[in-house]
């Protein structure tokens, strides 16, 4: 029964995730808290791991859920599913790509999931803001340190691409959060 529901949890994932993996986080999210596979806070964990780890968030997000859930044959399972639809997709895709393209519809459709698909990047990162950097400030233990991080981040980050003319890399900005995260939680 567990297979099966990885199966069917992560190719929902696959086949509606559309964007890249920032926009298929909310999915992911609610496939995973449905089935009660991890907490919220896990899955945030899990995320901010997997964006940091190599390869698609999604795959790694599927392995780890799958083998948390299953074992390896679990990973297995999800991980197939998740990248299931893509692949089938593009063998598509690669078929028809040269007439597809040059159709209206198709970039009419194109045209019209490009808004969407910032919604939802800009929905995540707001809610992942909100709930991880700025509420638990106002939470019984008033604990600013979330809110200090992410202030102190985004700073950093819109403030690099004012004076450098760019900002700073994703890589340098991963390692810069998790070093400022070690310095901050890593001695409580």
């Amino acid at each position: 029964m567990i297979y099966w529901d990885l199966f069917m949890g992560f190719l929902k994932v696959g086949c509606f995730s559309f964007g890249g993996a920032y926009g298929a986080i909310p999915l992911i999210r609610d496939v995973v808290l449905s089935y009660g596979w991890l907490s919220e806070e896990t899955l945030t964990d899990m995320i901010a791991v997997s964006e940091s780890t190599p390869g698609p968030i999604m795959v790694n997000l599927a392995t780890y859920v799958g083998s948390s859930q299953a074992g390896f044959l679990g990973a297995l399972i999800a991980t197939f599913a998740v990248v299931l639809p893509a692949f089938i997709i593009i063998l598509l895709v690669m078929a028809l790509l040269k007439t597809a393209l040059k159709n209206k519809y198709v970039q009419a459709v194109l045209q019209g999931l490009k808004p969407c698909i910032v919604g939802i990047i800009l929905a995540t990162g707001c809610t992942m803001a909100l709930n991880y950097g700025v509420l638990p400030a106002f939470r019984e233990n008033g604990d600013m340190r979330p809110l200090i991080l992410t202030a102190g981040l985004a700073f950093l980050y819109f403030g690099s691409r004012k004076a450098l003319k760019k900002g700073l890399s994703p890589i340098g900005l991963i390692l810069l959060s998790a070093c400022a995260g070690f310095l901050t939680y890593g001695y409580v």
